[in-house]
């Protein structure tokens, strides 16, 4: 899907504001630093700032995505637009002394050049020494945008040559949002934009079977809970173990059956629009009711110390039938 700088203005508004305005004014700098975690839009950014810098029909600071350079860049095919990304575990010297070659000579389409490293950190020692004297000369139509999640592993003479963005991670309202605008239904979108703030993480889990089984098998241990305790363990034992059949799968588990509980303490300190299981909210108010604040909060605590002594190896089974007990009472 191409993605224009409005849209990235959700995500990142004061990286985009920034670019914008370079743009507009014709002030791009020569060198990008874009730092942040995974899936906070870093090469979406990238790869827009070239259609921005490269485009035959700007408007404003926005490209046309129709021209001929747009569609170019979007197939990954512009001859004068370079993306480099490591060869293995690493961006080796040789990468960088061919990109540095293609750059000698001048533009195929223009004058103007742009190149994109990602994962800037992997470059080796002698890669980032290659690079350094490339950002020493630069050449007026030349860009530099390099992509990293850990900048503080980078050369410092790296570093100091490149003007710095810092991507944010994304707030979940926002990612919530984005899910169900590409027809995530709200319910998925409202607990997968509680599990990660990687957008790519997040259409990923949103599509998976077994992430939507295990909202349904959660709600139904809960049911459980309240209305047939006795028969907890035996659920535990019949229908839990078996999907959730991998440490990370159990953790997921109890992060779940945790926002759960949240959501009845949302109700009832009266943040009904912080609840996320907004379609279960007739039955969330009704325990809200029925609970005391501080049953809640010690619910809450017992699954925070299921989910720490999961991580300590702990026998997945005997912790959840133990889990279920605690939960049972009050």
């Amino acid at each position: 899907m191409k993605k224009n700088w409005q849209e990235l203005a959700t995500y990142q508004p004061r990286v985009i504001k920034l670019l914008a305005n370079s743009i507009e004014k014709e002030r791009l700098a020569h060198a990008y630093l874009f730092e942040g975690k995974k899936g906070t839009g870093k090469k979406d950014v990238g790869i827009l700032l070239a259609k921005s810098f490269l485009c035959e029909d700007l408007q404003d600071y926005e490209p046309c995505q129709n021209c001929k350079n747009c569609k170019r860049i979007d197939s990954g095919n512009h001859p004068d637009v370079h993306i480099i990304e490591p060869d293995g575990l690493s961006i080796k010297k040789g990468q960088i002394q061919e990109l540095q070659e293609e750059f000698s000579k001048s533009g195929v389409e223009s004058s103007k050049k742009l190149y994109m490293i990602v994962h800037a950190d992997k470059m080796t020692v002698n890669a980032a020494n290659s690079l350094l004297k490339f950002l020493e000369e630069p050449n007026a139509n030349t860009i530099a945008i390099l992509l990293t999640e850990q900048y503080h592993k980078m050369l410092n003479t790296i570093l100091s040559r490149c003007q710095l963005l810092s991507f944010h991670p994304l707030q979940p309202k926002v990612l919530q949002e984005t899910l169900k605008e590409s027809g995530v239904s709200p319910n998925i979108a409202a607990l997968v934009s509680q599990l990660t703030n990687d957008t790519d993480a997040a259409f990923e889990l949103s599509k998976d079977d077994w992430f939507a089984q295990a909202r349904t098998k959660v709600i139904k241990l809960y049911e459980v809970l309240v209305n047939r305790k006795g028969q907890a363990p035996l659920y535990i034992h019949t229908e839990w173990m078996s999907h959730f059949n991998d440490k990370e799968k159990q953790d997921t588990g109890l992060d779940l059956l945790l926002y759960l509980y949240k959501d009845i303490l949302s109700v009832q300190v009266g943040n009904d629009e912080q609840v996320i299981f907004q379609d279960l909210m007739q039955l969330v108010k009704q325990h809200a009711l029925q609970m005391t604040q501080r049953s809640v909060t010690e619910k809450i605590t017992s699954i925070l110390e299921a989910k720490k002594r999961l991580h300590a190896n702990v026998n997945p089974q005997l912790l959840m039938e133990q889990l279920v007990l605690t939960l049972q009472e009050g």
